[in-house]
C-alpha cells in the first residue's frame, strides 16, 4: 500500500507506531425508514430506553472514576447528562417521531442537525463548545439505538492500538485509564478544546484537527504518530519506520531521563531561579502538582466549582476547598485565580447574563463586580484559607485601574466583615492582576504600582490581540504566539513589573511549551505555571539556559517584524546554551 500523511494539531508530544482502531462514527450510519402508525408508541418507547441507557452509563462512568483520571472528565460528563436532560434532545425528537412517523435514530439526528445550524449562525465561541458535546452526546445515543456498545474495546492486546475517530468525547476517554492505548488521533478538536485538554492530562501522543483521518485510514493499517510535529503517517515504508523508530527510542529515553532532575531546582547556568508552577482545576489536582516537582500552584482556577451546578457553592463549601489545596501544598505558594467565568466557562451566574459575544461581555472580574455578593463570598472563603497556607489571591481580565479599585475595595470589605465576625486570615495576603488583554498589557505599568505580582494570560492575550477564536478550526492556524505584536506586549509587561520591582508569571499555554522557554525566561520572565505533565522537559531548558548569554540574541529577535525570521532566530536561541 502507498504510503501517505497527514498534517493536524500536534496536542501531546511523543512518537507512537501501532495499528489503527477505528471508533465507528454512528451518525453516518443513520437512515430515514417510516413506522406505521400502530407502532409509534413502540418507537417512543425505544427513544426513551435509549436516553435512559445513556443516562445510566454516564452515571456509571462518572461513579467509577479513577482517582488518577483527569479532573476535567467528571465536569465534561457532568454536561453531558445536563444536555440529555434538556428538551431539545429529551422532549423533541419524540414529537418528531408521532409528527413524521420516523424513526427514533432519524428523529433525533434530525434534532441535532437544527441545533448545531442554530448553533454555526450565532457564530459564538460557548455555543460552538456545546456544539461538538451535543453532537458527542447526540452519537452515543443513535450508537444504543443501532444496536452498538459505547464501550471502547482494544481488539488486539499484543500490539498497542491507536484510536482513530472523528472525536473522542469526555466519557470515552475514561478508557485511556483502563487500557493501553500509544497514541489518539481525531478529526475534530483545536489546541484548546475538550479533546486536547483531556490528551494533554492523560500524556499519550495525540494529534486533532486531522479533518479526514477518520474517512482515509482503515481499521488495522499500520500508522505512526508524531504528536511533536502533528503529522500522522499511513502505511509507512520499512525505512520509514525504522526512522520513526529511533525517534521513538529517543523521546522515551529523554523521557526517563527527565526523571532525574525532578528534584532539582530550576536554576540557569548563571544562576537564575526560575519558578515553575502548576496550573490546578479541582483540590484533587494536588496530587499531580506533587508528581510533578512543581514549587507551588500558579493558577488555581475556582470557576471549576461553580460550573455544571444550577446553584452557587455557598462560603463554607469554597473555604473547604481553598483550604484543602493550602494544607496539600505545605506552605508552597497557592495563586487562586477569583471566578474567571463568561465566554466558555459557564456557571449558574452566567445563565441570566449571557450577551451577543461572550468571549466580549459580562465575564471575569466584570461578572464578579456586578455580582458583589457573589464576590463578596469567594473573598471571604479565600481570606479565611489564607491562615492554612501561603495563598494569594490573583484577579482576571483587569482592563482599567478603576475595575482593579473597585475590586479592592470588595476585597477590604471582606477583611471588615471577616475581622468583624473575628475569624482570622492573613492580613498582609498578596493580590496580582491577570494581564491578558492589550489594553491591560499596555497599561501594565499602572498595573504594577498597585499589585504585589502581574501574572501574564497568554491563550486570552493572544486571542484578543490577533482576533482569533482560537477554538475555530477555521481560524486557529493563525493563533500564533510568536506573532511580534504578542511579543510587543508580553515584554511591555514584563518591564512595567521590573520596573515596579515586582515579579512577572505567565500562566497560559506558553509557559508549558519548552520551545518558547529560553526566549520568555530571556525576556525576564520569572515564574512559568503550567500543566503538571509539562513541568519537567520545561525545567530541562531551564537548566540549560545561560540568560546573559542569549540576552542580546533575545533583543534582537523582540525588534523582528516577520514571524518566519523571529521562529528562524528562535530556533538558533534554543540550540545555544
Amino acid at each position: 500500500m502507498t504510503p501517505f500523511s497527514l498534517h493536524g494539531i500536534g496536542v501531546s508530544h511523543g512518537i507512537a507506531i501501532g495499528k489503527a482502531y477505528l471508533i465507528s462514527n454512528a451518525l453516518l450510519e443513520v437512515v430515514e425508514y417510516d413506522i406505521d402508525i400502530k407502532n409509534i408508541p413502540h418507537e417512543i418507547q425505544r427513544f426513551d430506553d435509549a436516553i435512559a441507557t445513556v443516562k445510566n452509563e454516564l452515571n456509571k462512568i462518572k461513579s467509577e472514576l479513577p482517582s488518577n483520571a483527569p479532573a476535567e472528565l467528571s465536569a465534561f460528563i457532568d454536561t453531558h447528562i445536563m444536555i440529555l436532560n434538556d428538551k431539545s434532545l429529551s422532549l423533541l425528537p419524540k414529537l418528531t417521531i408521532e409528527n413524521e412517523k420516523c424513526n427514533a435514530e432519524w428523529a433525533i439526528k434530525k434534532q441535532m442537525d437544527s441545533v448545531v445550524n442554530q448553533f454555526d449562525q450565532i457564530e459564538d465561541l460557548y455555543l460552538r463548545e456545546r456544539k461538538q458535546d451535543i453532537i458527542q452526546v447526540v452519537e452515543r445515543v443513535i450508537k444504543i439505538l443501532l444496536g452498538h456498545s459505547n464501550q471502547i474495546t482494544v481488539k488486539n492486546k499484543e500490539k498497542l492500538s491507536i484510536l482513530v475517530a472523528h472525536d473522542i468525547s469526555p466519557a470515552d476517554a475514561l478508557h485511556f485509564k483502563n487500557h493501553k492505548y500509544a497514541a489518539f488521533i481525531t478529526d475534530g478538536g483545536g489546541i484548546t478544546s475538550h479533546t486536547a485538554i483531556l490528551a494533554r492530562s492523560l500524556n499519550i501522543p495525540s494529534i486533532v484537527g486531522l479533518q479526514n483521518s477518520r474517512a482515509l485510514i482503515r481499521d488495522n493499517d499500520l500508522i505512526i504518530v508524531d504528536g511533536t510535529q502533528g503529522v500522522v503517517v499511513v502505511n509507512p515504508s520499512i525505512e520509514i519506520q525504522k526512522y520513526y523508530k529511533k525517534l521513538q527510542d529517543s523521546w522515551d529515553y529523554e523521557q526517563e531521563k527527565l526523571q532525574y532532575i525532578k528534584k532539582k531546582k530550576a536554576v540557569t547556568k548563571d544562576g537564575a531561579s526560575i519558578n515553575l508552577f502548576a496550573n490546578i482545576e479541582v483540590p484533587n489536582d494536588v496530587v499531580s502538582v506533587h508528581a510533578s516537582g512543581a514549587s507551588g500552584i500558579g493558577l488555581f482556577r475556582t470557576e471549576f466549582l461553580f460550573m455544571n451546578r444550577r446553584d452557587m457553592p455557598d462560603e463554607e463549601e469554597q473555604f473547604r476547598a481553598y483550604k484543602n489545596v493550602a494544607e496539600a501544598m505545605n506552605k508552597k505558594p497557592v495563586i487562586i485565580r477569583t471566578l474567571d467565568s463568561g465566554a466558555d466557562k459557564q456557571t449558574a451566574l452566567d445563565n441570566k447574563k449571557i450577551g451577543a459575544n461572550p468571549a466580549l461581555g459580562l465575564r471575569a472580574i466584570r461578572l464578579c463586580l456586578s455580582e458583589p455578593k457573589v464576590f463578596l463570598t469567594q473573598l471571604r472563603a479565600i481570606l479565611r484559607a489564607s491562615q492554612f497556607g501561603n495563598i494569594k489571591i490573583l484577579f482576571p481580565m483587569l482592563t482599567n485601574i478603576g475595575e482593579l479599585r473597585q475590586t479592592k475595595l470588595i476585597l477590604e470589605r471582606a477583611k471588615a466583615s471577616l475581622r468583624k465576625d473575628k475569624i482570622k486570615f492573613n492580613e498582609k495576603i498578596s493580590i496580582g492582576g491577570m494581564i491578558e488583554i492589550p489594553a491591560a498589557a499596555i497599561s501594565a505599568d499602572i498595573f504594577a504600582q498597585e499589585l504585589d505580582f502581574l501574572s501574564i494570560g497568554t491563550n486570552d492575550l493572544i486571542q484578543y490581540t490577533l482576533a482569533i477564536d482560537r477554538t475555530d478550526d477555521l481560524v486557529s492556524h493563525l493563533y500564533n504566539p510568536l506573532h511580534p505584536a504578542v511579543l510587543k506586549l508580553i515584554a511591555l509587561t514584563v518591564k512595567s513589573a521590573h520596573k515596579y520591582k515586582k515579579s512577572i508569571a505567565i500562566c497560559g499555554e506558553m509557559a508549558g511549551e519548552p520551545k518558547l522557554t529560553k526566549l520568555l525566561i530571556g525576556m525576564g520572565v520569572e515564574q512559568l505555571s503550567m500543566h503538571p505533565s509539562h513541568i519537567l522537559r520545561v525545567k530541562q531548558q531551564v537548566l540549560n539556559s545561560s540568560i546573559k548569554k542569549m540576552k542580546a540574541s533575545v533583543i534582537k529577535l523582540l525588534n523582528l517584524n516577520e514571524v518566519d525570521k523571529i521562529e528562524t532566530l528562535l530556533k538558533k536561541i534554543n540550540q545555544s546554551t
